[in-house]
């Protein structure tokens, strides 16, 4: 009979220190859906108002999630993550058409509903929004996927597109959709309202972070693609011109532009964004297309 020795406390230490594999998982985490949002100025609020417009925005992401039939992901480990200014909430990958129609026109409609009722004495809420898709694991955040929309929504393209989004009536809202999370729903015919005519590409470049250059898709409620890049070119060169240096707009090309024009003819564009109650374009008009298309 073979008599087993017990193992000494120097024995049981060797075995439970087993080496680290060198080799990283195989396995890829599953596809998550990100929407990232944050407030412009909110860190030069008074801090007594800091904490009552946060509020206001949970309030405004809780509504706009019921509204677009999306479950509120703050009841999953990890899938909410309060930044301060803004948030960042992981959904199911089946939801990521949802985040784009008709959230981003909920959370239009929510914003400019909210300034028209909050107290003068409260701030507005005008936000950047960013929609990507990628591999991401819970509740630890494993994966590029949660890195790339806070780039994105950090990009000069969004930035500039909420600037000129602020010269117009009701501009609140900018968003930025990432490349895969726009072929996977807009590109693929599952959005409605915006639809592909609404985008414009753009390049999603951020101070600092030489190494992060991606195309995406800009989309600004009420601003059709060729104005928001005329905007955007606009207060480039305005800020350009203010620092002295050269203007550098993350634009990669207007793919709307203007209405066709006959042949000999000019041109001009008008977006009016609020209801016509007398004659307000005088002089001759050869041609009138009114879009009645919500925005």
């Amino acid at each position: 009979m073979t008599m087993v020795r017990p193992l000494s406390a120097p024995d049981r230490k060797a075995r439970v220190a087993m080496p680290v594999s060198p080799h990283a998982s195989p396995d890829v985490p599953p596809e998550q859906a990100l929407l990232a949002v944050d407030m412009q100025g909110y860190s030069k609020l008074p801090e007594a108002k800091m904490a009552p417009v946060r509020s206001d925005l949970d309030d405004v992401l809780t509504t706009v999630l019921a509204q677009s039939g999306i479950d509120d992901p703050r009841s999953v480990p990890g899938a909410f993550k309060d930044t301060g200014d803004g948030a960042i909430l992981v959904l199911p990958a089946k939801d990521t058409a949802r985040l784009i129609d008709p959230l981003l026109g909920h959370l239009h409609a929510a914003l400019v509903r909210y300034d028209r009722e909050r107290l003068a004495s409260a701030p507005s809420i005008r936000l950047r929004a960013a929609v990507h898709i990628g591999p991401l694991s819970l509740p630890d955040h494993r994966g590029d996927a949660i890195n790339e929309v806070c780039r994105l929504l950090d990009s000069d393209a969004v930035r500039q597109a909420l600037a000129a989004a602020g010269e117009h009536q009701d501009g609140f809202l900018a968003a930025v959709v990432s490349e895969p999370a726009y072929r996977r729903t807009v590109d693929a015919g599952r959005t409605t309202e915006p639809s592909e005519e609404h985008f414009l590409p753009a390049v999603a470049r951020v101070d600092g972070k030489p190494g992060f250059e991606e195309s995406c898709r800009l989309h600004v409620p009420g601003l059709t693609p060729y104005l928001l890049g005329l905007a955007m070119s606009a207060k480039a060169a305005e800020g350009a011109e203010a620092t002295g240096g050269s203007a550098g707009v993350s634009v990669t090309a207007p793919t709307a532009g203007p209405p066709h024009t006959p042949s000999g003819g000019s041109s001009s564009i008008f977006q009016i964004n609020g209801a016509m109650t007398e004659p307000t374009l005088i002089n001759h008009v050869d041609n009138m297309r009114i879009d009645r298309r919500p925005i």
